[in-house]
């Protein structure tokens, strides 16, 4: 199983660092950590996490804050967005 990230979900991501950073870069670093490890988890389980809001996603909780959205395939996992779970989804 291959593991891709979207434009937008690499672009929140980095937006999140970004601010966490600025209070407590080490934070920052443990989070994206976090995504990294659960970005894994989803290559070897991934249909283990919840259906998504939006029909053919899934949602894997990285943090109580952050969840990943992603979809499935037969070969890939997509990783769509990184998301704060007080933003609005779907938009």
């Amino acid at each position: 199983m291959n593991l891709e990230w979207k434009a937008a979900a690499l672009s929140d991501r980095e937006r999140i660092m970004d601010f966490i950073a600025l209070d407590n870069p080490q934070a920052a670093l443990d989070l994206d950590a976090l995504f990294e490890k659960k970005a894994d988890t989803l290559i070897e389980q991934p249909k283990l996490f919840k259906a998504g809001r939006i029909r053919g996603t899934r949602e894997a909780v990285v943090h109580a804050n952050y969840v990943l959205v992603y979809q499935v395939s037969i070969h890939n996992v997509t990783i769509l967005r990184v998301l704060h779970t007080s933003q609005a989804w779907p938009a």
